[in-house]
């Protein structure tokens, strides 16, 4: 669908199908390493079972054998030192295990690190914009490990896998983010830490939505206002997860499973993002002067979440990404300012 958090095109479309079938999952697989140095005679890739036990160590300290979100198998340092993410979601997630990268991209739409994320990577060298790597500074940065999100352009693989052969994708493009995140923690041996943030995640998510009071299982409407008008958020889009991880509903109107955005809507069928709760986001300037300039027009001020002063702005390089530990932190926080309060 267009308004998608990376839009896909019908040939991207198909890729995803077959890649949904393999996914940030291949990432769980993982090998001993080259040396075979260990006397289990294990296999060139484990059980994802067997990896959430032991973290898919291999034998080998120096090198490990992981399949990236392609399912092609990589070799990768054991505990990597110098890694670079090219996505926001790599970069929350390698934060959220403890892990400073050695370079990073700016945030989706933005000329700078994601605000969220900004006091975590001070000093870190910024090596280019969302998935558009500067090779001279990547190489100056010196990976001994590549994340590389959702790329899909083989020919800039090609050139980060000249620069260490160590270059993950790790999102496939249906994956969500959990998933995603299990496989980056794998990819960096922390696979186990990776499982907990996620435990941990959940439990803080369940205990914040039980303590909503009367908002308690609340329909709330996740919208991003695109220049060309609003896009409401299917059911296992990031942010809408984080709801329901919470125990919140969506409108019946947007009550459909997909990870990705609606069309956006014509003033005629504004009345398909009303709910309980309206939570609107942004990513551009030009989203930011269409959300205003609708907020003066009749079909808007009729929405139900409006009258009853339900409607609230979120951050949009949090709420329209597909997400991470972190940015599912900041999204259960705004939710339970909003809900708790009323």
């Amino acid at each position: 669908m267009p308004f998608a958090r990376r839009p896909l095109s019908p040939v991207r479309r198909r890729a995803a199908q077959a890649l949904a079938v393999t996914g940030a999952a291949a990432l769980l697989l993982t090998g001993c390493g080259s040396s075979g140095s260990s006397s289990s005679g294990s296999s060139a890739a484990a059980s994802p079972a067997a990896d959430a036990a032991g973290g898919g160590k291999g034998g080998d300290t120096g090198k490990r054998t992981v399949k990236d979100a392609t399912g092609k198998a990589v070799e990768v340092p054991a505990e990597p030192k110098r890694i670079v993410t090219l996505t926001q979601e790599d970069l929350d997630a390698v934060l959220a295990l403890g892990v400073k990268p050695a370079g990073i991209t700016n945030g989706q739409g933005l000329a700078e690190p994601p605000a969220y994320l900004k006091d975590k990577v001070q000093g870190v060298p910024v090596v280019g914009n969302l998935l558009q790597p500067v090779m001279d500074k990547v190489i100056a940065a010196k990976p001994d490990l590549i994340l590389a999100g959702d790329m899909q352009d083989e020919q800039v693989l090609k050139q980060l896998r000249e620069i260490t052969p160590a270059t993950l994708v790790t999102m496939a493009p249906t994956d969500d983010w959990k998933l995603a995140f299990r496989g980056i923690g794998n990819a960096v041996n922390k696979l186990d830490q990776a499982n907990k943030v996620i435990g941990d995640y959940e439990a803080k998510a369940a205990k914040a939505g039980g303590e909503l009071g009367k908002n308690k299982g609340a329909a709330v409407s996740i919208v991003r206002w695109n220049p060309t008008g609003p896009s409401w958020m299917e059911k296992k889009q990031f942010a809408s997860g984080v709801a329901l991880d919470m125990g919140l509903t969506r409108p019946a109107a947007q009550d459909k499973d997909g990870n990705a955005h609606s069309p956006a809507l014509s003033l005629e069928k504004l009345n398909e993002i009303d709910g309980d709760w309206l939570f609107l986001s942004t990513l551009t300037d030009d989203g930011k002067t269409a959300l205003k300039d609708v907020q003066s027009k009749p079909a808007y001020q009729e929405l139900g979440a409006v009258k009853n002063n339900h409607a609230v702005t979120v951050d949009g390089s949090v709420w329209s990404t597909r997400g991470g530990p972190l940015a599912a932190d900041v999204v259960i926080g705004d939710l339970a300012k909003a809900l708790g309060g009323s």
